[in-house]
C-alpha cells in the first residue's frame, strides 16, 4: 500500500495548502478555480468514457447501476459520513443538529472523494501496487491529487481532508485485494474488464464535472456500483458481444 500511503499524504499536504489559501481569496476568485477544475474534471472525464470497447455494456452497467444505488442511497450514506464527519471535526451545530447534506463541508468531502478514487490511475495504480510492488502510476496520481485538492480545498473547505478515508478504504482494498489474487491479471492496462470499468468510471467523472459547474445536480455516488457491474459484464457477455458483431 505504498502508493496509497503516498496518495493520502499528497492529499492532506496539498488540502492544507488550499484551505490556507480559501480564507485569503475572494469569493469570486474561488469560484472561477471550481469552474477551470469543473472543465477540467470533464475533459479527463471524457477521455476515460472514450475507452470503451462495447457501448452496450456500459449503457447496461450505468441503468442497472444506477438503479442499484439509488435502492441502497449510496449518496444519501455518504452525506450522512460527510455530516457525521462535520458535527465531529467541522464545527457543526452545538444543539447535534446534522448540517445539510448541501453544506460546504459535506460537498467538498464527497466530491473530492468521488474525483480522488473513481479513475483509471486508482484502479490500475492500486492494482499494479498490489500486484507487483511497483507505485509508480499511483505516485503520478498523488502528485495530480496534491494538486487538485489545493483547488478543493481552497473552494469547498476542510471537508477535503477527510476524503483520505475514502481513498485508504478504497484504493488500499484495491491493493490489498490484487495482492491476495496474485498475478491473475496479466495486463491490466489492456484487459478488456478493466477498459469498461475504466468507461464507466469516466461517465462518473462527467457526473462530477457537471456538478462542480452547476450545470445538474447528478446523484454520482449512486452511479458507483456502474464501476462494480462493468468488469462483470465484460467477463459474462463480452465473449458473446463480440461473437454477435462478429456475425455483424
Amino acid at each position: 500500500m505504498t502508493g496509497t500511503i503516498l496518495n493520502v499524504m499528497a492529499v492532506l499536504v496539498g488540502a492544507t495548502i488550499g484551505a490556507g489559501l480559501g480564507d485569503r481569496l475572494p469569493p469570486r476568485v474561488r469560484e472561477i478555480a471550481l469552474q477551470g477544475l469543473g472543465l477540467v474534471v470533464l475533459v479527463i472525464g471524457a477521455q476515460m468514457a472514450l475507452q470503451a470497447q462495447s457501448l452496450l455494456i456500459v449503457l447496461a452497467s450505468a441503468v442497472l447501476g444506477g438503479a442499484i444505488g439509488e435502492l441502497i442511497g449510496i449518496e444519501a450514506l455518504l452525506d450522512g459520513l460527510g455530516a457525521r464527519i462535520e458535527r465531529r471535526f467541522g464545527g457543526g451545530a452545538d444543539n447535534g443538529d446534522a448540517p445539510p447534506s448541501g453544506s460546504r463541508f459535506v460537498r467538498g468531502f464527497v466530491t473530492s472523494s468521488l474525483v480522488f478514487c473513481v479513475g483509471p490511475l486508482s484502479i490500475l495504480g492500486a492494482v499494479e501496487d498490489g500486484l507487483t510492488g511497483d507505485f509508480r502510476l499511483l505516485a503520478v496520481k498523488s502528485l495530480l491529487d496534491g494538486v487538485t485538492s489545493i483547488a478543493f480545498a481552497a473552494g469547498l473547505g476542510r471537508g477535503v481532508y477527510f476524503s483520505v478515508l475514502v481513498i485508504l478504504a478504497y484504493q488500499g482494498g484495491l491493493s490489498l485485494a490484487a495482492r491476495a489474487l496474485g498475478a491473475s491479471i496479466p495486463d491490466p492496462a489492456h484487459d478488456p474488464a478493466v477498459l469498461e470499468m475504466t468507461a464507466v468510471g469516466g461517465l462518473l467523472i462527467l457526473g462530477i464535472g457537471l456538478r462542480l459547474l452547476e450545470i445538474k445536480p447528478i446523484r454520482v455516488a449512486n452511479l458507483m456500483p456502474a464501476v462494480v457491474l462493468a468488469p462483470l459484464f465484460t467477463i459474462w457477455f463480452g465473449p458473446l458481444l463480440a461473437r454477435l458483431l462478429a456475425g455483424a
